[in-house]
């Protein structure tokens, strides 16, 4: 095996044409907005409908919070940084390879804070103190799934963004 990879069989080539990536990222903005909206109809029905005694306050939103600041930095990232060498670890503040990679690691850090945190103020919030019912398990339950959306949104911004174009052409002279 001649060429330097990561693996050791080759991982399937996503087609690259221009019509799926501007399906793909159409995709991903329709998953964050159904997990935006999903965070205001539980906030909304909270304060309108609600007729127990839990609402969606601030901690409610922090998760998602998380999870859109995480989806912001790793779609941020550009992969030509993550991949180039640099020749390691190179003096103070370190190459940009190193730095690339430090703030990916925050980014899906703080995405894996959203998921986890959703999941915790549903268990806390609402099984441990008892409001199983559906209409206010409902707004706990669409803070998870609106932080699921984030991240399946990200995830697929992700692939898209970095997916390698057949025809590249350098313009550099």
């Amino acid at each position: 095996m001649g060429q330097e990879r990561l693996f050791r069989f080759p991982v399937f080539k996503l087609p690259t044409s221009q019509a799926l990536k501007s399906v793909a990222i159409y995709l991903a903005g329709a998953l964050y907005s159904l997990g935006f909206w999903s965070m205001i109809d539980a906030a909304i029905y909270s304060k309108t409908v609600n007729a127990s005694i839990v609402h969606v306050t601030f901690v409610d939103w922090i998760p998602f919070v998380c999870s859109t600041m995480g989806m912001i930095i790793v779609n941020s990232i550009d992969k030509s940084q993550l991949i180039q060498s640099d020749g390691g670890f190179s003096g103070m503040g370190g190459g940009m390879m190193w730095q690339a990679r430090i703030v990916l690691f925050v980014g899906f850090s703080l995405l894996a804070i959203g998921i986890s945190g959703a999941f915790l103020v549903l268990i806390l919030k609402f099984l441990i103190k008892g409001f199983n019912e559906m209409p206010t398990l409902g707004m706990g339950l669409e803070n998870v799934g609106a932080n699921l959306s984030v991240m399946f949104s990200c995830i697929v911004l992700w692939v898209v963004q970095n997916m390698e174009d057949d025809y590249n052409y350098s313009l550099a002279l």
